[in-house]
């Protein structure tokens, strides 16, 4: 927790408010025991009347002090506490929203939100709670004491047993329950995980009829986490009655010995009745302290936890400015570009290399599991290359300021994601500037406008989180609308058409070829004709390129081109289209020698 109170750093001013509270409610607190004792030995035994006012009225007086000085410290210590886990939650999301894909995964989505929640609502409590009891319960024990000694000193080995006592009981406890706090911590990331995975995919669990599996596994992560909440709740149970035997123990020891050296000397009635006093002030201390040190461990695990986060090094690093000037005119190069993921043996991606440029539409296509779309997240750098080099506008992608880079790339993913808001707030996502004219036409491009037109609201309409309230094909084109509204140089779409019909497919890419003329534009489809009229289609196969050209180009030269193409037409429109290729080839044998690249 010691590396998590530099986010306290802002506060200090009202720490030292607080601290400055507490030992004033420390000092008029322990100021009424004395003054009780002198009542009792200098007004009442003699029968002072005047004196037992006199001290009664400083006392009403000093209980007034410790109450307001008692509601100023627990004002401060519960602004500052709440404050710094806002700064913490903010902290915990910022680096996050920051990570990349791989540094996502190294902790699982669930992980990450029990973080940025349980563990950090952990570490406020008893962050609250140190600052209340760290100041008070020491100032109360050390000065009880000292204090306690002046009064009876003959009585003051009370005070050492009642210590080893409450000590010994803590120690027991925290030895019990401290290994139990991380098995918690991740049996609550289970449970996220399991409630996340079937919130997200309720559908599918319905489709094939598997709640009582889904169920199972819930009940069974949910079982082992009350078994666990049941053994660490007993224990801590223990500490009360084991606290109640101990303060009721010395308040007994007080009476007995103070009762037999009150036959000896009357006098010594105030005496016993402030070492009482000061004696509970001594247990009450302890008790604080020892429920902080049981709750230490547990918001500890939950502090180890925050800071793995915060202090995760993240596997891409950016440049706080470009270093090159980028070329106005818009391309991507790959450059024999290899990439495996870590751990991984085998190189999802291996010796890539292709250029893309202005005006053109550069496809990729190929079966499933061929590395289309871990290329194309090459290009916004949601991963690293492992090998090779990419260039965007003629510069190295590692050379790149992230804002600037990302500022050039519209990316369209290949499950449409929409936030919740309204439909204007998600096409302006990228640009929140753009002016609603542009807006209309992104839409307009997206082939969106239609439906949104017949909404009440129009572009004022609500969407829900996650986009559950429009259609798949009504969140994709909103997505496209999104990435064309931003204006980039590049244009990404992966597999971003896959839920439009035919006809409004054909009308988008047409749209499309309007705007971006002076633009890149990258496709990975699964569909021939999403990508049949691209001056370049790029396939791949177990992640090497196997062929590099046009449509009837390959249809000529690369196998694997022919099969998916056959895979998707009749056996009558491929043997038209095998004889529109061959008849292309004939006729454009010179123009096209050299352009055409295969394994």
């Amino acid at each position: 927790m010691l590396k998590l109170f530099r986010f306290l750093k802002p506060y200090w001013w009202q720490i030292i408010i607080l601290v400055a509270a507490t030992a004033l409610q420390v000092w008029t607190t322990l100021r009424l025991p004395a003054l009780m004792a002198s009542i009792i030995n200098d007004g009442i035994v003699p029968g002072n009347t005047d004196y037992i006012w006199q001290v009664g009225l400083r006392m009403v007086g000093l209980a007034i002090v410790s109450a307001i000085a008692s509601l100023i410290s627990s004002y401060f210590s519960a602004r500052v506490g709440t404050s710094y886990a806002r700064d913490l939650r903010a902290a915990i999301f910022t680096k996050i929203i920051n990570f990349n894909i791989l540094d996502v995964k190294d902790f699982s989505t669930a992980s990450l939100l029990t973080r940025t929640t349980n563990d950090i609502n952990q570490v406020q409590m008893v962050t609250i709670m140190m600052l209340s009891m760290m100041v008070r319960s020491p100032l109360f024990l050390i000065i009880s004491i000292i204090m306690a000694i002046q009064t009876a000193p003959d009585m003051s080995w009370i005070i050492v047993v009642g210590a080893v006592a409450i000590l010994g009981s803590v120690i027991l406890i925290m030895a019990l329950v401290m290994p139990k706090f991380k098995i918690f911590q991740t049996l609550v990331d289970k449970i996220t995980l399991i409630t996340r995975e079937n919130l997200t995919g309720l559908r599918v669990v319905r489709a094939f009829n598997n709640e009582k599996l889904e169920q199972k596994k819930f009940v069974n992560t949910n079982d082992k986490l009350t078994k666990l909440l049941i053994y660490i709740d007993r224990i801590l149970e223990l500490q009360n009655p084991l606290i109640n035997i101990i303060f009721n123990g010395t308040t007994l020891l007080c009476s007995w010995i103070g009762i037999s050296l009150l036959s000896k000397d009357f006098a010594y009635l105030g005496n016993m009745t402030a070492f009482a006093q000061y004696v509970t002030h001594v247990m009450l201390s302890f008790l604080m302290m020892s429920m902080l040190f049981v709750m230490l461990p547990r918001a500890n695990v939950s502090a180890h936890r925050i800071n793995e986060v915060l202090g995760k090094v993240s596997k891409l690093n950016w440049l706080n400015k470009t270093n090159g000037k980028p070329s106005k005119t818009p391309s991507v190069e790959f450059k024999n570009v290899d990439f495996s993921y870590p751990a991984a043996e085998e190189k999802v991606l291996d010796n890539i290399s292709f250029k893309a440029l202005a005006g053109e539409t550069t496809a990729f296509i190929g079966s499933t599991g061929s590395g289309k779309s871990t290329l194309i997240n090459l290009v916004p750098r949601f991963y690293e290359a492992t090998k090779g080099e990419i260039l965007i506008n003629g510069v190295p992608i590692q050379n790149y300021e992230k804002k600037d880079l990302i500022s050039r790339i519209g990316f369209v993913p290949q499950r449409g994601v929409l936030f919740a808001g309204t439909i204007k707030s998600n096409i302006k996502f990228g640009a929140p500037d753009a002016s609603d004219e542009a807006m209309r036409k992104a839409a307009r491009i997206a082939q969106a406008e239609s439906f949104i037109e017949k909404l009440p609201e129009k572009y004022n309409s609500h969407i829900a989180q996650g986009g559950t309230n429009v259609s798949g094909g009504q969140k994709q084109r909103l997505s496209i609308a999104r990435a064309i509204c931003k204006e980039p140089d590049i244009y990404v779409f992966d597999d971003a058409f896959s839920a439009l019909d035919m006809k409004t497919d054909m009308r988008l890419r047409e749209a499309l070829k309007e705007i971006t003329s002076n633009a890149v534009v990258l496709i990975v489809a699964q569909r021939v004709s999403t990508i049949k009229d691209a001056e370049q289609i790029v396939v791949l196969d177990n992640g090497r390129v196997v062929g590099k050209g046009r449509h009837l180009e390959l249809l000529n030269k690369c196998k694997v081109y022919q099969e998916i193409v056959e895979s998707q037409l009749s056996e009558k429109e491929f043997e038209a289209e095998m004889k529109q290729a061959k008849n292309y080839q004939k006729t454009s044998h010179n123009a096209l020698a050299g352009k055409v690249e295969y394994a």
